[in-house]
């Protein structure tokens, strides 16, 4: 296949001529070096490149990188090696894949994405069985099962099996939140999370529950979700025994506990023990009002508030509260109630406040 002209071009911008006759010229460099290796290995004489330990095991000396890029300075065993390498600071990528137009810089990266649109995954893992398309995943996977985490953060010690994880990692330290969403102005610290959040825009829920059908965009969405069907709660709270089928609910939960309100209104100062509170708590500077009565058109902040005002429409109300003598339509309703001990006055007023709307 004849290079195409503005590869030669860029080529020649970057220095990148003559790779061929460089790579003639290292050959013969290379079969030199193979053809002392030989004599020194039939004869038994020492070389330069070989000595003998007491042993008699040959010593490969330490591989030297003698090719070093005079952009960024990373170094190379082989000038083919750096010639590749500058293409990426050349910004060449002359391989493009037939499918969906992406470019690569190297033959083998090219050959490496086609097995995503042909699902071909050619290296699996022998303790798991779960296949990969590249083997560099592989190579990152296997790590899970011999629990080495090589990639360590400077800053509070957590460690990683891929250096990948390590950077989305570093990206806490640092506060920032570099990935935006363009619908909604969200702003997120990995990518992945944004990838997720993009779900909620488009309305994909690919995980559904086998019992109810109800849906879900996140798997673990789903995992928490399916608790409610086996009446399981598994995150117990050490200190009042309170149980939880999740446990971000458990965590919640604990904070109340310590008396801490970390989540602050920026506008009027208030503070909140949830996240979700504070969130529930901006609708009123904002005057949104997105829970509707389906019965007569009356808005409310929140969806609790909602479900006082129902009752207002029937007339069934089998709940009473045992302090106050006041029936409710909904046994959550009068349990609440009964909690907060509140009197039949303080109650009265409450539901009139409520139903202005």
């Amino acid at each position: 296949m004849t290079t195409p002209r503005y590869v030669r071009e860029a080529a020649e911008d970057t220095g990148l001529m003559k790779v061929k006759e460089e790579r003639q010229d290292l050959n013969e460099v290379e079969e030199k070096h193979q053809d002392q290796k030989d004599h020194d290995l039939n004869t038994g004489e020492k070389s330069v490149s070989f000595s003998k330990t007491e042993n008699s095991n040959i010593q490969i000396p330490e591989v030297k990188k003698p090719f070093s890029c005079s952009q960024c300075g990373n170094t190379f065993k082989q000038k083919r090696s750096l010639m590749y390498h500058m293409l990426v600071h050349a910004g060449i990528k002359p391989f493009s894949c037939s499918q969906c137009g992406k470019s690569f810089t190297q033959k083998k990266q090219l050959n490496e994405h086609v097995r995503i649109h042909s699902s071909e995954k050619p290296f699996t893992c022998s303790q798991c069985g779960r296949s990969f398309t590249q083997k560099k995943q592989l190579n990152e996977h296997v790590r899970i099962h011999s629990s080495v985490k090589p990639f360590s953060c400077s800053q509070c010690g957590n460690t990683f099996t891929r250096k990948a994880s390590l950077k989305n990692h570093m990206i806490i330290h640092t506060g920032k939140m570099p990935f935006s969403c363009s619908q909604c102005g969200n702003t997120f610290k990995q990518k992945r999370s944004l990838m997720y959040h993009m779900l909620v825009h488009a309305g994909i829920k690919p995980f559904s529950c086998s019992q109810c059908g109800r849906s879900f965009t996140h798997k673990k969405q789903l995992s928490d979700h399916v608790h409610i069907h086996s009446s399981e709660k598994p995150f117990s709270c050490s200190q009042c025994g309170n149980t939880f089928t999740r446990k971000a609910s458990l965590n919640n939960h604990i904070i109340i506990h310590s008396g801490k309100k970390p989540f602050s209104c920026s506008q009027c100062g208030n503070t909140f023990t949830r996240k979700g509170s504070l969130k529930n708590h901006m609708l009123i500077h904002n005057g949104i009002k997105p829970f509707v009565c389906s019965q007569c058109g009356k808005s409310f902040i929140q969806k609790g508030h909602l479900k006082v005002h129902l009752i207002t429409h029937s007339s069934e109300k089998p709940f009473t509260c045992s302090q106050c003598g006041i029936c409710f339509l909904e046994s959550w309703s009068q349990s609440s109630c009964s909690s907060l001990s509140l009197c039949r006055e303080e109650i009265e007023l409450i539901w009139k406040e409520i139903s202005k709307g």
